[in-house]
C-alpha cells in the first residue's frame, strides 16, 4: 500500500512539472513573438469586480508600444511615456503630472510589463481552454512565488495560433478581480514620429506638475 501511494506522489509530481514544462515552452512562445514586433496597437476592456463590496464596473481603452516607450488612453487620461519621463495628462482636471521612471523597479507596472510581467516571479501551470468564435484559447495559472504579494493568481489566456494575449483576469486577495480583454491586436502599424514626444505648448492652460 505505501508503494502505491508513492508511486501516485510521483506520478502527480511528473504531471505537475510537465504541465509547467508545457505553460513555460507557451509562454516563451509569446513572450518571443511579442518582442519580434516593431510597434503593438490594442485596444481592450477593462472591467473591474468586487462581489463583497458591491462594486463593478466597465471601461475601454486603447495603447500602443515601441520598445519601452507607449501612449496608454484609459478612464480618461492619458499616459504618454518617451523612454525617460512619464506623462500623465488629465483633461477633466486641465493637469499634467511629469515624472521619471526606473523600469528596473520591479513595482513599476507598465504597459510594457503588461505583455511581459510573467517571466519572472511566478510558478505556472496549463489550466482549461475556451472556444471563442472559432479560436482556440489556452489559459495558464500563474500564481506568485511572494507571499507577499497582494495577487492570489493571474490566468493569462492565449489564441494558441497566433500566440498573441487574448484576456488577462488577475484575482486579488482583498476579493477584487480585474479583467483585461483584447479586442484588437494590430502589429507593426505606421507610426507618426511626434506620437511618444510630449509638445507641452498644445497644453497653454493645463496646470504642470514636475514631480521630480
Amino acid at each position: 500500500m505505501k508503494k502505491i501511494v508513492l508511486l501516485l506522489i510521483a506520478c502527480i509530481g511528473f504531471t505537475s512539472y510537465v504541465e509547467a514544462q508545457s505553460a513555460k515552452e507557451l509562454l516563451d512562445e509569446v513572450s518571443k513573438k511579442v518582442k519580434s514586433y516593431d510597434n503593438i496597437a490594442i485596444s481592450f476592456k477593462y472591467a473591474l469586480s468586487n462581489p463583497s463590496e458591491n462594486v463593478s464596473s466597465e471601461t475601454r481603452g486603447d495603447v500602443t508600444l515601441k520598445g519601452n516607450k507607449y501612449l496608454l488612453k484609459l478612464m480618461g487620461t492619458e499616459q504618454m511615456y518617451d523612454g525617460k519621463e512619464l506623462h500623465v495628462i488629465i483633461p477633466e482636471d486641465e493637469e499634467i503630472n511629469i515624472s521619471s521612471l526606473n523600469e528596473e523597479d520591479d513595482d513599476a507596472v507598465t504597459p510594457s510589463k503588461m505583455l511581459s510581467f510573467y517571466e519572472e516571479g511566478y510558478t505556472y501551470k496549463m489550466d482549461i481552454t475556451q472556444d471563442v468564435n472559432g479560436r482556440k484559447i489556452q489559459y495558464v495559472k500563474l500564481t506568485p512565488i511572494d507571499s507577499n504579494s497582494e495577487l492570489k493568481e493571474v490566468l493569462l489566456g492565449i489564441d494558441k495560433q497566433t500566440k498573441h494575449i487574448y484576456k488577462m483576469i488577475q484575482s486579488q486577495k482583498n476579493g477584487s478581480n480585474i479583467t483585461i480583454t483584447v479586442n484588437s491586436f494590430k502589429t507593426n502599424q505606421p507610426l507618426s514620429e511626434t506620437l511618444f514626444k510630449f509638445d507641452e505648448t498644445k497644453y497653454d492652460n493645463y496646470y504642470i506638475n514636475r514631480m521630480d
